[in-house]
């Protein structure tokens, strides 16, 4: 098993600004999107000895012509005109800084290039650590951190090089991945999925009824899953909704939007998730691909603000692509695991057989 792992050190140094919650009540700080839970993960990894197990990938700029495959060229003039004059909001709480615009476009490249190293058959399948993240970002519309909408770039690039056709993404980011979304709303041959926190951000956004539209309709599977949700709702979620989609739809490859803000330290959401909830839905997710595709998957970060928390989340997952296991222990992760709670709630099981009805009422429209 061969493990593909891309990390750039100009990832550290996006400058995410300020945080976006200013006034005159409000002490200056800044913005959750800091540049040490990624760093601490990239720490870990060497840390545990794990890096030398992964195999490089080099990351690249992505072109403005890729670019232009989802985003808008009055968009993606913005973000170069903010990044040239000293930074500025894309949009809502997506600011960059001065000089971050090739970092923003690396970002992009670098999930791009790895999914042509999966793909191509260089590896089995990837993680791109990148920064900053993408999920958020529509068409003209920077959202939440992301600049561009790095995974639905690195999908309509490959499908235009005619690499790959059938494509299934599962978001397990706390927050909707809205941006992937849009991106494939009325598009049939990629089936997006979103495990996220029911109407938290962006607000009104990610509901069960939200399925797709036109021929796209039923490639689109939203779960909002309650606040407080923890191991049992997400694994349950995972068996009893995103599996069968993936099973019913056969993807060539499955791309992971690995943001790991639903761990339960994490500051910018309410679940419960702790390292042993990411390692089993890293493991279902792979074992999925080796039925479906070949074993290719490909995650690409996401969110994730507990800097002294994430890197154990982000080890568990690469671990389990990488086919190992480190030493390393997660020190917290018995004391998570005995949080009251963590266990299937009643209400968290209605959801997803609410969740689970969608999928097979729409499944049809798969085969």
């Amino acid at each position: 098993m061969t493990t593909g792992f891309i990390w750039d050190e100009r990832f550290a140094w996006f400058d995410a600004g300020p945080n976006r919650r200013r006034g005159p009540f409000y002490s200056p700080m800044a913005a959750y999107d800091t540049r040490e839970s990624k760093e601490r993960i990239r720490e870990l990894l060497v840390a545990s000895g794990l890096v030398d197990r992964l195999m490089p990938v080099s990351p690249r700029l992505m072109t403005e012509e890729e670019l232009l495959r989802y985003h808008t060229p009055e968009y993606i003039a913005k973000v170069k005109a903010l990044s040239d004059g000293g930074g500025g909001d894309a949009g809502e709480g997506a600011y960059l800084g001065r000089n971050c615009y090739d970092i923003a476009r690396l970002s992009a490249g670098a999930s791009l290039e790895a999914l042509y190293a999966v793909l191509d058959g260089r590896v089995d399948n990837a993680y791109a650590l990148v920064r900053p993240c993408g999920h958020h970002a529509t068409r003209d519309f920077g959202r939440g951190f992301s600049i561009f909408c790095n995974i639905a770039l690195a999908i309509l690039n490959a499908k235009a090089q005619g690499k790959v056709e059938r494509v299934a993404v599962v978001d397990w980011d706390v927050h909707h991945g809205n941006g992937t979304q849009d991106a494939f709303y009325s598009d049939p041959s990629v089936l997006t999925i979103s495990l996220h926190q029911a109407g938290y951000y962006p607000p009104d956004s990610g509901w069960l009824n939200e399925t797709g539209d036109g021929p796209g309709r039923g490639y689109n599977i939203n779960i909002p899953l309650p606040p407080g949700s923890g191991h049992g709702a997400y694994v349950e979620t995972m068996k009893q909704v995103v599996l069968p989609a993936l099973r019913q739809f056969r993807p060539e490859v499955i791309m992971v939007a690995s943001g790991l803000d639903a761990n339960a330290h994490d500051p910018l959401a309410r679940m419960m998730c702790h390292s042993g909830t990411y390692r089993e839905m890293a493991t279902l997710v792979k074992t999925a691909a080796e039925e479906l595709c070949g074993g290719r998957v490909v995650a690409c970060h996401e969110g994730g603000y507990a800097p002294a928390y994430v890197p154990w989340c982000a080890l568990a997952i690469m671990e389990v692509f990488a086919g190992t296991k480190t030493s390393f222990q997660d020190p917290a992760l018995k004391w998570i695991e005995g949080w009251p709670g963590q266990d299937l709630q009643p209400h968290q099981a209605d959801v997803i057989g609410k969740a689970a009805t969608v999928m097979k009422n729409i499944s049809a429209a798969m085969r």
